[in-house]
């Protein structure tokens, strides 16, 4: 993917997935890449359409919950691309849980019953429902590994004053209960999820991406209840897959451990997953686009001048 350079640009930033670009000093144009990431670090391996279903899922669930709080979203000039308002980002990434499931099924299984200072309950499986969803919040590296922090900590080091805090906490337990609803009526489970908040000026604004195979994790609702008693694994879509891949292949983002490579099998696999989760969670059939450079350049320049 081509590096642009549009009118009045002040930044460039290159994340593990999304391309970023400042213009002037209350806007964001972000591209979605084909780039997969897993334990902090970027594949090999570009997964075709990624970047379109990403950019895709996240505008249809940004729109769907404007109702809930303020997003930063305000226009789609091409299948991989959001434009919106710059915010001030919380160095925090709130992640909401509704089963013991992933990093938090890890640590309870080591025998920690405490994540990020919420106790969790003894006699617990792997994938049981929490009695209500907690909130375990991860610090945002802007490099290496995102670090488990409590709400007590945050408020301590000054991450989020307590008053933004019941804001960030309320915002990310509703968009969560929404977030199940859509997906109840799929017939998925929004296992997980995370949240990223900014603001401008006194308001909080919901930013980034929300309910895409990247920040969360659906099982499938039939016959959950069924394999849970069975205790069979979950059948679910999220990039987990990728991640439990790679701890086959003996890298978990560890110094001195390198990715195994991906045959062109495995990487049409990841990019049939991912459709796969556009069209259950959207209920629609995906439509590839393949703009070009230029028509994507083109529709982003359009865009700049109807959004300012």
């Amino acid at each position: 993917m081509s590096v642009f350079q549009f009118p009045q640009q002040t930044n460039y930033y290159k994340g593990k997935v999304r391309d970023v670009y400042s213009i002037g000093n209350d806007t964001l144009v972000m591209i979605a890449s084909n780039r997969i990431s897993a334990f902090d670090v970027i594949l090999p391996s570009p997964i075709p359409y990624k970047g379109q279903v990403l950019n895709q899922i996240a505008a249809y669930m940004l729109e769907a919950t404007r109702h809930i709080c303020p997003n930063w979203l305000q226009a789609t000039p091409a299948p991989n691309v959001s434009i919106g308002k710059r915010c001030e980002p919380f160095k925090i990434e709130m992640v909401v849980r509704g089963n013991l499931t992933g990093h938090a099924w890890r640590t309870y299984n080591s025998g920690n019953r405490t994540l990020c200072g919420v106790t969790m309950p003894d006699g617990m499986k792997e994938n049981d429902f929490f009695s209500m969803p907690i909130i375990t919040p991860s610090t945002k590296a802007s490099e290496g590994h995102d670090e488990d922090i409590s709400k007590e900590d945050i408020i301590a080091q000054g991450l989020a004053s307590e008053a933004d805090w019941a804001i960030l906490e309320k915002y990310a337990l509703a968009l969560f209960a929404f977030g199940k609803e859509l997906a109840a009526k799929q017939g998925l489970i929004l296992v997980d999820t995370k949240y990223e908040f900014g603001k401008i000026g006194d308001t909080i604004y919901l930013m980034d991406e929300i309910h895409t195979p990247d920040s969360s994790r659906y099982f499938y609702a039939e016959g959950f209840e069924e394999r849970q008693i069975a205790g069979e694994r979950q059948k679910q879509l999220s990039k987990e897959f990728v991640r439990e891949w790679l701890i086959a292949n003996n890298f978990m983002g560890k110094e001195g451990q390198t990715v195994p490579p991906m045959s062109e099998e495995w990487i049409d696999t990841i990019s049939k997953r991912y459709i796969e989760l556009y069209e259950t969670i959207i209920g629609k059939t995906f439509e590839p686009q393949a703009l070009s450079d230029e028509a994507t350049y083109e529709a982003i320049v359009a865009a700049l001048t109807e959004v300012e």
